[in-house]
């Protein structure tokens, strides 16, 4: 038997080799609790130790969705940058909350990412015929990124690995990179994806300097790809985040600066808008006005707000949409990148597009620049779920949660904070696809300033918020309910 493999075609045994690679990488193996990642970026070599970080399972905001709500089967499926018991390195799990019986499952490890970092966590997509779909991203060009589906309908328990393509040159090749990636599904179209690539040799004089590139791609099957088609390329690139109504996708960005020895990011300014009601085959400002992309200008058709002209850093959190479509987008600004009370106040604003104009209004401050909260509009009632009350380690990333609503279109705004007295900030509650009145933000905690456990939360409609189990003996648990509403 040893004599006949060595004899084997080359073909043959690369297709063996490959077929151990794939079983290795997907894991489908059963977890014992819910653990969130724990990353921070960027050391300050201060009392706040970091640019950022924390408990990080459901950033950035760059990412999305990590939940939806399935109304057929009466379940929100999420998934979560999760980690080992040692916590060492980054899993992708995948799981969900069944709203007949209030419980969730073990969840399931759908690959081990082999980093830390929490910029490669996934998200999430349920298709037309109840298909769960995966998008592992990665950071820039230096890891790899993956797509899975779950091999049954609404069914979490175990996925395949889908080698996707993407048209490149005219030519269908491998789709094994991208980067911040917000995965939007259309009945009867498919799959609309925004995501960034990594550019070098196009920032005047810093050829080995990486343009984050915003675009998009559409799919009908999931399967193959369009090719990458560039929204903006101003500068050194940008950070979206977008928002989906019926059939309409919208993206809000900012850009970043060309900087000389240090990275422009840090410098993140300005809020652009676009939208596409024809699945990318064009694209529009707010008011209508027909766009040539990819952007290339810092002033152009789809500014919403110079911020760049006053020294303000922003920091996109969503967009939403009220009942006739309109846009909203929740944002941050501040004085500099640094974490502290220096570069506050942390301010935060709606810009809401009333028909004629963008309507800017104050919502409340926060201490930290990373402190993301997301939108919610039904009617004629405004809601954003975000970190704004101060936490246990100041000025770091994240806090006590606080549920803010307003029923006058941002006018004015009462708030209920929903965490209190917690050993760790909580950081970047998201709002799922759909979100069902039980399970409508979903969240993680974690010490801004040194690694730590980091666990999971979510919260309903009316402000109760439940933490995930930690340490599963059976396949099913119910979520505990902490700090009852005050």
């Amino acid at each position: 038997m040893r004599n006949t493999f060595f004899f084997l075609p080359a073909c043959l045994f690369l297709c063996l080799f490959a077929t151990a690679q794939q079983a290795a990488l997907t894991l489908n193996a059963k977890d014992d609790g819910y653990r969130g990642i724990w990353y921070a970026n960027q050391p300050s070599n201060d009392e706040y130790v970091y640019k950022y970080g924390g408990g990080l399972a459901t950033y950035p905001a760059n990412h999305y969705p990590f939940s939806v709500y399935v109304a057929k089967v009466k379940k929100t499926f999420f998934c979560y940058g999760g980690t080992d018991a040692a916590g060492k390195t980054l899993l992708h799990a995948v799981s969900y909350f069944d709203h007949t019986t209030g419980m969730v499952p073990r969840p399931t490890i759908v690959l081990d990412k082999k980093t830390n970092d929490a910029h490669d966590n996934p998200v999430l997509n349920v298709d037309a015929a109840g298909y769960i779909w995966i998008f592992s991203t990665a950071h820039g060009t230096s890891g790899p990124s993956y797509i899975h589906k779950s091999v049954k309908p609404y069914d979490v328990s175990e996925f395949r690995e889908v080698k996707a393509t993407k048209i490149e040159h005219d030519t269908a090749v491998p789709l094994h990179n991208f980067s911040y990636l917000q995965t939007w599904y259309q009945q009867g179209r498919g799959f609309i994806n925004l995501l960034t690539h990594y550019d070098r040799n196009v920032i005047p004089g810093q050829p080995s300097k990486p343009r984050r590139t915003i675009s998009y791609m559409t799919s009908s099957d999931g399967l193959a790809y369009s090719s990458w088609k560039d929204i903006a390329v101003i500068e050194e690139g940008h950070y979206q985040s977008s928002g989906q109504f019926k059939n309409t996708v919208a993206t809000a960005f900012n850009f970043h600066p060309v900087k000389k020895g240090e990275n422009g990011l840090n410098y993140r300014s300005n809020l652009y808008y676009l939208q596409s009601k024809d699945f990318g085959k064009s694209w529009q400002s707010a008011e209508g006005r027909e766009v040539t992309l990819p952007l290339s200008t810092v002033q152009n058709e789809a500014l919403v707000k110079d911020y760049f002209s006053a020294g303000l850093n922003v920091y996109i959190n969503d967009v939403g949409f009220d009942k006739k479509g309109r846009p909203v987008i929740l944002y941050i600004t501040a004085k500099g990148f640094e974490a502290g009370p220096e570069k506050g106040p942390r301010q935060w604003y709606t810009a809401y597009y009333t028909g004629k104009e963008w309507e800017i209004r104050e919502v409340t401050q926060s201490d930290n620049n990373y402190d993301m909260g997301s939108l919610y509009i039904s009617g004629h009632t405004w809601q954003i779920i975000g970190p704004t009350a101060d936490g246990p380690q100041r000025y770091n990333t994240g806090g006590e949660i606080v549920l803010w609503t307003s029923s006058n279109k941002g006018r004015t705004w009462t708030s209920k904070q929903l965490t209190h007295n917690s050993t760790y900030n909580h950081s970047y509650p998201r709002r799922p696809v759909n979100a069902h009145k039980d399970f409508y933000a979903f969240w993680a905690d974690g010490n801004g300033r040194a690694p730590s456990a980091s666990r999971l939360y979510f919260c309903d409609s009316k402000g109760n918020v439940y933490q995930l189990p930690v340490k599963m003996e059976t396949e099913f648990a119910q979520p505990v309910k902490i700090d009852p509403v005050k």
